[in-house]
């Protein structure tokens, strides 16, 4: 035996500009056998709400006391509160009202259910509103069909970021007042090939007065929001116009659209408007300076291109000259005295004109050697990096300084490659390099010749056999590179000869035995090499 109770209850609706409240009904079900409750809403399909059993059955607490709800305390036409919701009683089924007055309780009149209002509202019939009677448009498809007005357009968009002006196309329907714009696209514009920019649609004009604050730009445009559609008289030659939020400036149409206009409207101006863009001046290329890192010529290809690419090289001279090197030894310029006795082997490509130095590693000296610059071009000092002068083998003379960013090394020497090179080149080279190299080989040549003339071949092999018997007989060790290294050092004038004082002084030195059959022998201004 269960008692049934058909109620109501008001929910409050934040999030709607609609409706502030919602009324849901609901069916409040007692069983009398073990004095529980349940709630139960009817389902809607498609209303969007949770419905179904809202409450489980279970005996309902009443008060904070403890006491729960009794079938005494339900009757037609008063507010039950359960759980913080209140509910209010409006009828209840025969069953219910039968066993309420067997029990001695008079039910009240039942009252009338209360209705959903937005649910009201849904289901009143919309009144269409009474259109005034307008153009036929199916005679207008009828006559019209198959008929488009072509103008064509630019639309300029360099107020944005990145803008230009965009070429376009605006079709205008004639069967049903509707408007298309086609983008036209260049080969290699940078575009993506979408060819319309604007779909075919009939576009507004002017709108009717509106709430501004309402935000229904987001919304499609009905007939009852335009006041005014575009039509064939808002389009002219020469005339910009403004289609959703884009101004296109009409330039010129086609013969169509010219004899449409004038057989319709009476125009006859068609005068295209000239809407080429000037060419403009290219703005001279001003080289910024040379910042100091790598060649000029190899800096200035990351001012001419995006993607730098090295400079072109002579690939005849590459060819005629490959594995040609002229290499001259340098001392370095320093007011530091452990760089004074530095010596280092500059090297010159011929191939490229790059120059390369390098220092042999001497023990015990405390610097390691080794390659000194790296095979680059270096430029004349007093030479701009606009018009950089690089060194050629005509500025290697024998006692010329060069300057190597900042360091400044004396040639003290050259090899016979570089004589030879000279005389065989000698038109393209100044007089005075020339000579200077000769005049530095000069006393070489006179020692071989003295020591080739004067002593017999013969003689000299068995002078030299004499001398290495004289020096197994002693007993010490005999450094022969040190030895020679002496006798460069007192060469101060570097002319191959030593006279009898310094020769008697570097023996004594180095502990060399000298009997005076071999110092009869020896010619004192004997070639230093013979030793």
């Amino acid at each position: 035996q269960v008692l049934k109770f058909d109620a109501y209850f008001q929910e409050e609706v934040a999030m709607s500009a609609e409706e502030h409240y919602r009324i849901r009904q609901v069916g409040i079900y007692y069983y009398l056998e073990d004095d529980s409750m349940c709630v139960i809403e009817p389902k809607v399909k498609n209303s969007g709400l949770v419905q179904g059993k809202l409450m489980r059955r279970h005996r309902v607490p009443k008060n904070e006391q403890g006491d729960y709800y009794h079938w005494k305390d339900l009757n037609v036409g008063i507010d039950l509160t359960m759980y913080g919701r209140t509910y209010r009683l409006v009828s209840c089924d025969s069953f219910t009202k039968v066993f309420l007055e067997s029990q001695g309780i008079e039910v009240n009149p039942p009252e009338e259910m209360v209705s959903d209002p937005y649910t009201e509202r849904r289901q009143t019939p919309v009144q269409k509103p009474n259109v005034p009677a307008g153009p036929d448009p199916f005679r207008q498809f009828l006559t019209y069909d198959t008929k488009v007005l072509r103008f064509y357009a630019i639309w300029d968009d360099t107020s944005c970021a990145f803008g230009d002006h965009h070429p376009c196309v605006i079709h205008y329907f004639l069967a049903d007042d509707t408007v298309e714009v086609r983008e036209v696209h260049r080969r290699n514009d940078g575009r993506d090939p979408f060819p319309v920019l604007m779909r075919r649609q009939r576009l507004p004009k002017v709108f009717v007065d509106k709430n501004k604050n309402f935000p229904s730009c987001v919304l499609e445009i009905t007939d009852q929001e335009v006041q005014e559609w575009y039509s064939p008289k808002d389009f002219a030659v020469g005339k910009s116009i403004t289609l959703l939020g884009r101004t296109f400036l009409i330039y010129d149409c086609d013969k169509f659209t010219q004899d449409f206009y004038r057989e319709k409207y009476g125009i006859t101006d068609f005068q295209p408007v000239d809407v080429n863009k000037k060419p403009t001046e290219k703005a001279p290329q001003v080289i910024p300076p040379y910042n100091g890192f790598g060649i000029p010529e190899d800096s200035l290809q990351n001012c001419l291109s995006l993607f730098p690419k090295p400079p072109r090289k002579d690939i005849i001279k590459m060819l005629e000259n490959n594995l040609k090197i002229l290499r001259y030894q340098v001392a370095l310029e320093s007011p530091v005295p452990e760089d004074k006795n530095r010596r280092f082997i500059l090297s010159y490509f011929l191939s490229d004109d790059t120059i390369g130095i390098y220092e042999p590693p001497v023990r015990n000296s405390g610097i390691p050697g080794g390659k000194y610059l790296k095979r680059t071009k270096v430029t004349k000092p007093g030479s701009t990096p606009e018009n950089p002068i690089y060194y050629e083998p005509s500025d290697f003379t024998i006692g010329s300084t060069i300057e190597v960013f900042g360091h400044r090394f004396v040639i003290t020497d050259a090899d016979e490659y570089v004589l030879n090179y000279l005389e065989r080149n000698a038109e393209s080279f100044p007089a005075a390099t020339l000579q200077s190299i000769r005049d530095h080989f000069h006393p070489r040549q006179v020692v071989v010749e003295t020591a080739s003339s004067g002593f017999p071949r013969k003689d000299l092999d068995d002078l030299i056999v004499e001398v290495q018997k004289e020096l197994k007989l002693h007993h010490e060790p005999f450094n022969t590179r040190k030895f020679h290294e002496a006798f460069h050092h007192f060469d101060t004038e570097g002319s191959g000869f030593l006279d009898k004082t310094r020769f008697l002084n570097v023996c004594d030195r180095f502990h060399v035995p000298t009997s005076t059959i071999l110092l009869k022998k020896v010619r004192w201004k004997g070639c230093c090499a013979c030793g």
